[in-house]
């Protein structure tokens, strides 16, 4: 077992992870002290200190913020008082952004509770809600299946004669169009090549559910309702690669989603297709970091490392997990999977819309009257995804702006708001399609603070481990914070460019490469909350 693994149970048995602890575990595992010392300062999920009777997380980023998140948290503070069996902890993104501002006692998610029954909740008085996967869960349009007893059809109808399945797949999945969804859009097909022609055994199946960006939460709800597809595509991909080692790799705020995905795991094997793909596939509970979901950081934890991202190449494709070549995608990418391939290439293309190809999760929060996750064409217009998925904007407000990819996506003004959710018209509109997170922000937002939360965010998520992104994300947040506070001199902006220029240039990731993306893009589209600031403090 993983040494990750193997720390989550020892906290799950005592708790915490004393030096005793620890010290006998050593003993025990011929383990260095000083490896259980370096993993263990460096995944937040670790506890080193005597737990609570209770512990209340609530989270602090974007979304929240705009959902009165600074007064929620005050109100909670208030309420909870002086009690000192209970612990509360600003911390980043819960994946719950369509129930913001988010919270969670001992780490169950209490959804839309308002402060005083989460007060209440973590005070014993009033009991937790069942933190179980929905029994309800809603029909997709990209599952292909119309009833349980069907799922699978589609993999064993491959495994009928495997070895032209798979030479066919990655081909079908070429020329459907289908990219990476977790953001760097990377075509799929292509990956899928790359593995099943290196060098090297045993060869890994990874699925990348490790989602944690502020305002990303549609793997999350895949997870949950579409479980079958996942492990499906997962053992899909993992079959045309000739990987025999498959894992699920999720954060470890998703409890309920983790049991839908360990029910599902149990199914397959319980079935025994499990048995006869040959490939053993489990599930890894992440210690926590938003940086987990970088690939090669997600690999070094799969090691039982620090997750710290690696220099690339070599790519994981040729060397990833302890040196073997690894496939990776991420939830969403593996669930298109099955349908794509029992209805054809053109069939998939033809669901897009405005030139793109195929169908689009899109989680959707913010100042809009419906936020939450929605299955579209690909190349739906974000005004179509608010008007028509949405509800429209919240209160009937005006849209001002919107982020199309996640808190790493450049913002844009309103007028480009025609614009479709798709990769190569966001980027020629000025920003990306990233994760696909859209967050939409109404007149009278604070444009520059919405970017310095968001700036805050990489500034604490950012491993360390370069001294650009370690340092410069400091730099860049402490800058922001002045110009708030109207204590800065207006040329002290023009450091930014320079400093964002120079992380792109020297991060090891893509955390320190789009760092400054917020404040950037605010500060191009709109000047005018960055001069009244530097003029009157926001006064």
């Amino acid at each position: 077992m993983n040494l990750l693994q193997q720390l989550n149970d020892l906290q799950t048995r005592h708790g915490w992870l004393s030096d005793e602890t620890l010290r006998a575990f050593a003993a025990e595992t011929n383990t260095p002290l000083f490896r259980l010392q370096e993993v263990t300062t460096f995944y937040p999920h670790y506890r080193r200190t005597p737990p609570p009777r209770a512990h209340v997380s609530v989270c602090r980023d974007v979304a929240c913020r705009m959902a009165e998140g600074p007064a929620y948290i005050e109100a909670l503070r208030a309420g909870l008082g002086s009690a000192e069996d209970v612990e509360l902890h600003e911390v980043s993104c819960l994946g719950r952004c369509e129930h913001a501002p988010a919270a969670c006692v001992d780490d169950v998610p209490l959804q839309s509770w308002p402060a005083e029954d989460v007060v209440a909740a973590a005070l014993g008085t009033k009991p937790l809600p069942a933190d179980e996967p929905t029994s309800t869960p809603r029909t997709w349009p990209s599952d292909p299946y119309a009833s349980r007893d069907e799922h699978y059809a589609i993999l064993r109808g491959l495994l009928a004669n495997r070895e032209q399945a798979r030479l066919d797949v990655p081909e079908m999945l070429e020329a459907a169009g289908l990219r990476g969804m977790g953001g760097a859009g990377f075509p799929t097909g292509l990956k899928w090549r790359f593995v099943r022609e290196a060098q090297g055994e045993p060869k890994w199946a990874v699925c990348n559910a490790d989602e944690s960006e502020p305002g990303t939460f549609k793997d999350r709800v895949i997870l949950e309702e579409l479980p079958h597809l996942v492990v499906e595509g997962l053992l899909t991909g993992a079959m045309v690669a000739g990987a025999s080692i498959a894992v699920i790799y999720i954060r470890h705020e998703y409890t309920r989603e983790a049991k839908a995905i360990q029910r599902e795991i149990d199914r397959v094997r319980e079935i025994g297709l499990l048995d006869e793909l040959g490939i053993e596939l489990s599930q890894f509970v992440s210690p926590g970091g938003y940086i987990l979901g970088e690939e090669t950081a997600l690999i070094e934890a799969l090691e039982g490392k620090r997750g710290e991202p690696r220099n690339k190449p070599p790519y994981p494709t040729n060397h990833g997990v302890h040196g073997k070549p690894t496939l990776m995608n991420n939830v969403e990418t593996f669930s298109f999977v099955p349908l794509i391939l029992r209805d054809g290439a053109d069939a998939w293309k033809a669901h897009g819309t405005n030139g793109g190809t195929g169908l689009k999760f899109l989680s959707l929060c913010g100042d809009v009257a419906q936020p939450g996750v929605y299955c579209v064409p690909m190349g739906t217009t974000v005004n179509d995804l608010v008007t028509v998925q949405g509800g429209g904007m919240a209160d009937g407000a005006t849209m001002r702006a919107f982020c199309p990819g996640g808190a790493s996506a450049p913002f844009l003004p309103a007028d480009r708001a025609d614009t479709p959710l798709d990769f190569e018209p966001m980027e020629k509109a000025g920003s990306m399609l990233g994760s696909g997170a859209v967050l939409v922000v109404a007149e009278g937002r604070d444009m520059l603070d919405l970017a310095t939360n968001l700036v805050a965010f990489f500034r604490n998520e950012s491993c360390g481990k370069c001294v650009p992104c370690r340092v410069g994300s400091e730099k860049a947040v402490t800058l922001l914070e002045r110009v708030l506070e109207g204590k800065a001199q207006g040329d002290e902006l023009d450091l930014l460019p320079e400093l964002d220029e120079t992380l792109r240039l020297t991060s090891i990731c893509g955390l320190g490469q789009v760092v400054l993306n917020p404040a950037t893009s605010v500060i191009e589209h709109f000047p005018e909350d960055v001069q009244r600031h530097l003029e009157t403090g926001g006064a």
